[in-house]
């Protein structure tokens, strides 16, 4: 199952889209489309299939929590050694920017980097759960840019300045429920040419570990967001760049940069 959320004439709506990219389906309630109770109202599906509808980021989450060094390659590419758990931080949910918005460049920093990352989506309450826990309460995945500012990044050691300024949280443009990231890639491609590529079984955490992970240290609630690291590759981006995510299965995160 594929779902979107799309604005039209400033009312938001959740749709169910088919394999061609099509709305097949919608709701104002992300709950109904998950029950499968998604409308079939044909001229709803036109509008928000339009040039005059716009894709949302596709949940409003209580949170944003990010891994950072999740794959073997990046870590070796930033001289590292491998983490015994999870290296976990925070992101405001005020740096959340939809599929086609522009990623601001702030003045405090002279090199903001992409980093395409694969992104779950909670689907539940959990709090200390295991691992097959963990994997069940997973509700979907998307695609997440975890723009950064480097130049603070090294300056600081801590992340929250470096991760946290306004549009630094791009995610979408879908979600998507039956999805096996063990089988897929991921895929960044600066202005046209590709910069980062990885299998996603590269990751050093899975997606379940994380969770079960995160979830002895805070309460997890419905749709809050999980981003799960990226791999190698990353660079910088400048005014008038375009960046794009790329997973097959979910879609292209598409943004511009200025």
């Amino acid at each position: 199952m594929k779902i979107q959320r799309r604005r039209y004439d400033s009312i938001d709506y959740y749709i169910l889209v088919n394999p061609e990219g099509n709305p097949v389906g919608v709701s104002q309630s992300l709950k109904a489309i998950l029950e499968g109770k998604a409308l079939e109202a044909k001229n709803l599906i036109e509008k928000l299939h339009s040039d005059k509808s716009e894709i949302l980021f596709p949940v409003a989450p209580s949170k944003i929590i990010c891994v950072g060094l999740n794959y073997h390659l990046h870590a070796r590419e930033s001289g590292k050694s491998i983490p015994e758990v999870p290296l976990i931080f925070l992101k405001p949910t005020s740096a959340l920017l939809s599929p086609g918005g522009t990623i601001e460049l702030p003045e405090m920093s002279d090199e903001v980097h992409y980093e395409g990352e694969l992104a779950v989506i909670v689907g539940r309450k959990m709090k200390n759960v295991s691992v097959e826990e963990a994997q069940s309460g997973i509700m979907g995945y998307s695609i997440m840019n975890d723009v950064t500012a480097r130049d603070i990044q090294r300056r600081e050691t801590l992340y929250t300045r470096a991760k946290g300024f306004d549009t630094f949280a791009p995610l979408g443009p879908s979600i998507v429920t039956d999805f096996d990231p063990l089988k897929s890639k991921i895929k960044t491609v600066l202005n046209g040419v590709i910069k980062q590529e990885s299998q996603l079984s590269d990751m050093i955490f899975s997606p379940a570990e994380i969770i079960s992970f995160i979830s002895k240290v805070m309460t997890l609630n419905p749709y809050d967001v999980i981003s799960t690291g990226t791999p190698s590759g990353v660079g910088p981006l400048k005014k008038g760049d375009t960046v794009e995510v790329i997973i097959s299965e979910i879609g292209i995160l598409k943004n511009t940069v200025g």
